[in-house]
């Protein structure tokens, strides 16, 4: 570790490889967290399933990135009815296919599970989403396997000054994580499903007076999350790696930035997610990769305690 920490010093460049990093990766998480914050804030359900559906975009993308071989025939007979190469699709391509699944997904969800939920108290929700994430992890194990995978972009990675390295898919991804969340926030705040997102957010009997279906807002609200989330796992399938449970480790990420930046926070929300980011990529290469998790872990339990901290002294304040 010491050895490490010496190696930032002795050379300043690393520095600056191992914060474009965090930034490329964090853009992720924020867009990730933001989805997050929309379901809590609007429905104030805790989604404990966050990162599971974040790693099911990733592999749709991946999925849909590999040809393979459909045969249909007559058993016994030889006679194929079928024969075919599904086309590959690139993941960066495969994306709006993505997000339209994953917000059916989400709505399928939201009336199996999360309609149930909403109302109850806190103990209730974080079960059935906990509950939910088991299932998923599993059925995506079940699916496809163990296995670590990697969404193959094709891009060439770019040399700045012979010791710094850019790949190019890291910025591209940045900028689409960019223009996803400035069309979610233009979303928000000119449609009219928007505004009545902001007004069930804001009191859901006083909006449903007014004549808000909310529970329509609540089943579209978690289905954008999902269609958010399957964006955001495009882009961790390309520029990291997606296994089936990784998804616990995205839901914390999630809950890290949401809990320091607060509810309705967006610039809140995007500089904890670019700080998450370059922290944990500092933390993976001065304590090896084997401790970048408890590092996150560590982090959540150390927002919690300064949010503790913050809450005991506005009631003292108070009284």
């Amino acid at each position: 570790m010491l050895d490490n920490i010496g190696l930032l010093f002795q050379a300043p460049l690393l520095n600056v490889q191992l914060l474009l990093d965090g930034i490329f990766v964090g853009a992720i998480f924020a867009l990730a967290a933001y989805g997050l914050a929309l379901v809590w804030g609007v429905m104030n359900v805790k989604n404990l399933a966050q990162g599971d559906f974040v790693i099911t975009g990733g592999y749709l993308a991946w999925w849909l990135s590999n040809p393979r071989h459909v045969e249909i025939g007559i058993p016994g007979t030889g006679i194929k009815l079928v024969d075919w190469v599904t086309p590959a699709i690139h993941p960066i391509l495969s994306m709006p296919l993505v997000i339209v699944v994953m917000f059916g997904f989400g709505w399928l969800v939201y009336v199996t599970v999360i309609r149930r939920v909403i109302g109850r108290d806190l103990f209730t929700s974080l079960l059935a989403t906990f509950g939910l994430a088991l299932v998923m992890a599993q059925l995506l194990n079940q699916m496809f396997g163990p296995e670590v995978q990697v969404a193959e972009s094709g891009f060439d990675i770019h040399s700045l000054g012979g010791l710094v390295t850019v790949a190019t898919i890291k910025f591209v991804s940045l900028c689409l994580a960019a223009v996803l969340a400035a069309l979610v926030v233009v979303f928000m705040k000119y449609s009219r499903m928007g505004q009545a997102i902001r007004a069930t957010a804001q009191d859901p009997r006083a909006a449903k007076v007014m004549g808000v279906d909310t529970d329509r807002v609540y089943a579209f609200t978690f289905s954008l999350n999902s269609a958010i989330c399957g964006a955001a796992g495009v882009l961790i399938s390309m520029i990291w790696v997606i296994q089936p449970f990784f998804g616990i480790a995205h839901s914390i990420r999630s809950f890290v930035i949401v809990t320091a930046a607060g509810l309705g926070n967006l610039p809140g929300v995007i500089m904890a997610g670019l700080g998450l980011g370059v922290a944990e990529l500092y933390a993976g290469f001065t304590f090896g990769a084997e401790l970048q998790q408890f590092t996150v872990v560590g982090m959540l339990v150390a927002v919690l305690v300064w949010r503790q901290i913050q809450y005991s002294r506005h009631r003292q304040a108070v009284q």
